[in-house]
């Protein structure tokens, strides 16, 4: 029997089992930039699964990143129902992260696999604070 997503428990031996998602390293970087006060360029990151690799991709890649704060990233949310990961940074400089589905165009197996990787992007979001819900305006 296998398990794709990170449980522990009598089902699983009480051993942890991975979701399988591979967060490639320029999503640190681009979340360092974000995190660094001297870097004022960037105050938010956008990070999707690479589609490259087709539908079932499990890495993590950096797809935008920019400054204007919450509005900014707000109005850089992907309109083709790609599920995207991110962090913010406040204009109080507290930092914030979430996940974007948009419910009308993303594909329900594609919403239950963004769920499973979750937890493995946005641990590395290190520093924030909470998560919060992000919508397009």
């Amino acid at each position: 029997m296998t398990y794709e997503t990170m449980q522990t428990g009598c089902l699983t031996g009480g051993v942890k089992k991975s979701s399988g998602v591979q967060v490639q390293p320029d999503v640190a970087s681009s979340w360092s930039e974000v995190r660094n006060d001297k870097i004022t360029e960037v105050d938010w990151v956008l990070v999707a699964t690479d589609k490259s690799d087709g539908p079932k991709s499990t890495k993590v890649t950096t797809l935008l990143k920019g400054s204007g704060g919450i509005e900014q990233c707000a109005a850089s949310l992907p309109t083709d129902g790609t599920i995207v990961y991110g962090g913010v940074r406040l204009a109080n400089n507290r930092f914030v992260s979430f996940v974007f589905i948009d419910e009308d165009l993303a594909p329900a197996m594609a919403k239950g696999r963004a769920m499973m990787f979750k937890n493995g992007v946005l641990n590395v979001f290190e520093g924030c604070d909470c998560e919060i819900e992000m919508r397009r305006d």
